[in-house]
């Protein structure tokens, strides 16, 4: 359930970013960038921030 909700969210995140790159401001993809690099960094340390915040903060359990 945890990974789904990950790869929900991280795949939310690009898709605004690119829209918002489009048609409000390029720098935004500069968010794009961040969200590729932390899903490249946890498959890499096994570990993931957005896990951790959903985990603590709104109680989210695998």
């Amino acid at each position: 359930m945890r990974n789904r909700l990950i790869r929900g969210i991280a795949g939310v995140f690009i898709l605004t970013s690119l829209l918002l790159a489009i048609y409000i401001n390029i720098n935004w993809l500069w968010f794009t960038a961040f969200v590729g690099a932390n899903l490249l960094q946890s498959s890499i340390t096994q570990w993931c921030l957005l896990e951790d915040i959903l985990e603590k903060v709104f109680k989210v359990k695998n």
